[in-house]
């Protein structure tokens, strides 16, 4: 692909409001479309606000909508659009803006906080963990994870109703908790913690539907929905409606010492 001229339409503003900005910027051959907005930066635009690091695709900070879909500017290449198309580049809409492409992600953070953290098995210390392998590859797909927060943008749950955000902590953190629990070496449940019990109590796991978007915009192609939150969703189910699990949860286990 040669070098030619596109169009691009920038959300330009902060907390007070703001708009669609036009702009006719040079792409090259290879380009992607960070390499753009740094040239908008450089040539245009030297006050328009983007969040990057690595252009690696690895850090997740050049979250953005890319004609409406939420996508990592660095991984996103010019060659996928038509020469004649108009590019629409607009911040996370989940999130409040803080200036141009910039939103404010505190909500990720603080729903993260609020994810009880592995509890290490009694009577083991370092270098004395041993797991099946395939204990460890089961979870280990959702360690993939660059926190892009493009799942949580693009869930409806929180991106078409404010007002769910208190309740529901969004696909990236049920999944986190979804990893913990079938971790083989995890004793959350000595501890009295349930982490399927949270999950369905605590953090929203029946807000979500099962659209699978969640999944579609991972830039790590994790299988969020498919392999994290229907099992959890699945478990929660037989936990409340079937008998005969009911039945076993209430029954007391033995200790060894009984």
């Amino acid at each position: 692909m040669s070098g030619y001229e596109a169009r691009f339409k920038v959300w330009r503003g902060d907390t007070r409001g703001g708009g669609l900005e036009d702009f006719a910027v040079e792409v090259n051959e290879g380009e992607v479309v960070l390499d753009i907005i740094h040239r908008l930066q450089a040539t245009q635009a030297p006050d328009l606000a983007v969040r990057w690091n690595c252009k690696a695709g690895k850090c997740g900070s050049c979250s953005a909508e890319i004609n409406g879909r939420p996508r990592l500017m660095c991984m996103t290449r010019m060659s996928v659009f038509e020469r004649d198309e108009t590019i629409t580049v607009t911040p996370l809409r989940a999130f409040p803006v803080i200036r141009d492409l910039v939103t404010d992600v505190g909500f990720n953070y603080r729903k993260a906080r609020e994810i009880p953290a592995f509890v290490p098995p009694s009577g083991l210390g370092p270098g004395e963990y041993r797991m099946w392998q395939q204990d460890v590859d089961r979870p280990q797909e959702f360690r993939k994870c660059i926190e892009c927060f493009l799942c949580q943008d693009v869930c409806h749950v929180v991106r078409d109703h404010e007002e769910n955000k208190p309740a529901y902590a969004g696909p990236r953190f049920l999944m986190r908790t979804a990893e913990l629990d079938m971790h083989p070496l995890d004793a959350a449940s000595e501890t009295g913690l349930d982490r399927k019990r949270t999950a369905q109590d605590d953090h929203g796991l029946g807000y979500c539907n099962i659209t699978k978007c969640c999944t579609e915009v991972c830039p790590e192609s994790i299988k969020i929905t498919d392999n994290a939150l229907i099992p959890m969703k699945e478990s929660a189910a037989d936990r409340k409606y079937d008998p005969l699990v009911w039945l076993g949860s209430k029954i007391r286990r033995r200790s060894p010492a009984d």
